[in-house]
């Protein structure tokens, strides 16, 4: 038996679990019972705490890039039906995710670069007059379309890999920064993205400024450095959603944990502040427990992780442990209120890309015709969004080494835990929730989610 419990009823708790070696993949166990906690109780115990609570989660989920809406667009209509039901419904063996990312404009995952103004060298467009979402007409936005009729209620995040190539220094896709003289258009850009959105009946719950402003290399890439960013929100954007009656959030920086002083600069700019709803990260560098330092200079501002990749080929037990640890727990543990991962899907090769984008990002999914293959990070997330959904709020439990662990409770009033165990040997575990109490075993790198 992996899991163990006392004899005396108080509740049921449902248990979903996840081996290292794979032989059990976010399956659900028998359920255990709850009782009271035996007398001599000698190995460690989590004490969950609903008094004590932090931040409200918005959801779970992926980047939905422009190649993933590719591959699942190009599946046989009941193929595709089958597993976005599977990816967004919350019912049955579906992992309800709550929450996508996707690119405004291409991304280094799409299988070319656009923007949504792509107009010949030497000419400008301050009114926007050629803007138009028609790019995502073929693939993205009906895909989209079938993933909101499933889940109504998923919030989506835009976030632009460049601005078109005219507002740039160097008039590029790669690297070069957005000159000021187009902050102007730049925020209208934003405007123009949003409602053609909304008029396709996709809505966008918010934005990041710039993805990975501090990484010029990729294709598409922009740099953006902390001055600019405050400077164009302060400018421009702010003042442009606020003239258009755009509620979509603004959020700041999207990038590496190491750099804590990009996302501190921009919000200690009052000016560009008022229109900050929080900032985006990122784990390609940094501690993820920096996270939380910007949550204590701006308690009053929400913090996201909104991307981290695995590297194709897949090391299931150290991919499963890492991003469990790092980011399902550990950016939940450090006030983020999503927790994305990076890509939906990709084909057995890691297509498609731009060129000089990412040729190793495996996808949650691998798609192959009408084929599915289910990855690490599809595993990570279901952990979490099939049962920490929308409205829940992380609540106190106790850290014990070796045994990562979260909290929540949900919106119907459940609690959540998900647990590693982060060592190489079995592990006892006492669970004290309220007055109930329970047992489990947790074998060397598994993963489990209780519900009760």
């Amino acid at each position: 038996m992996i899991f163990s419990a006392c004899t005396v009823k108080t509740n049921d708790v449902s248990v979903w679990l996840t081996l290292a070696d794979e032989t059990v993949v976010f399956q659900p166990i028998e359920t255990i019972k709850m009782g009271t906690i035996p007398e001599n109780f000698a190995d460690p115990i989590i004490q969950i705490d609903p008094s004590k609570t932090y931040q409200t989660i918005d959801g779970f989920g992926y980047t939905l890039t422009g190649g993933s809406a590719r591959l699942l667009n190009e599946m046989a209509p009941m193929a595709r039906a089958e597993i976005l039901k599977e990816l967004f419904d919350t019912e049955g063996n579906a992992i309800g995710i709550s929450y996508l990312r996707i690119s405004i404009g291409a991304s280094d995952l799409s299988d070319s670069v656009f923007t949504y103004n792509d107009i010949p060298a030497g000419t400008t467009d301050l009114d926007m007059e050629n803007f138009s979402i028609a790019p995502e007409e073929p693939h993205l936005i009906p895909i989209l379309q079938e993933i909101l009729a499933i889940n109504p209620q998923i919030k989506i995040m835009g976030s632009p890999w460049t601005p078109p190539l005219w507002m740039k220094t160097n008039n590029h896709s790669i690297g070069g920064s957005l000159l000021p003289e187009y902050y102007d258009a730049y925020a209208l850009y934003f405007v123009k993205y949003i409602q053609a959105m909304e008029q396709a009946n996709i809505p966008i719950d918010a934005i990041t400024v710039q993805n990975e402003p501090l990484h010029p290399g990729n294709n598409p890439s922009l740099l953006m450095k902390a001055h600019e960013q405050a400077a164009f929100i302060r400018q421009s954007l702010g003042p442009a959603f606020r003239k258009h009656g755009i509620e979509t959030k603004i959020i700041i920086y999207d990038h590496n944990a190491d750099r804590i002083d990009y996302p501190l600069e921009v919000l200690a700019d009052e000016d560009a502040r008022q229109y900050i709803d929080g900032t985006a990260f990122h784990l390609y560098g940094g501690s993820v427990n920096d996270i939380s330092k910007v949550h204590e200079a701006h308690p009053d501002k929400n913090l996201y992780f909104t991307e981290q990749w695995v590297g194709y080929p897949q090391n299931f037990a150290g991919d499963l442990a890492w991003h469990i640890r790092e980011l399902t727990i550990g950016a939940t543990r450090n006030w983020c209120r999503n927790v994305l991962e990076w890509n939906l899907a990709a084909d057995p090769n890691q297509q498609p890309h731009t060129p000089g984008g990412c040729t190793r990002c495996l996808g949650a999914i691998t798609i192959n015709g009408n084929n599915i293959e289910r990855n690490v990070a599809y595993y990570s997330i279901a952990h979490a969004s099939k049962f920490v959904r929308p409205g829940s709020v992380r609540i106190s439990s106790t850290e014990l080494d070796g045994l990562p662990n979260v909290a929540f409770l949900s919106p119907t009033g459940e609690i959540v835990l998900i647990i590693l165990n982060d060592t190489s040997t079995s592990q006892k575990i006492g669970v004290k929730s309220g007055e109930g109490f329970f047992e489990t075993q947790l074998l060397p790198g598994s993963v489990a989610t209780l519900v009760h």
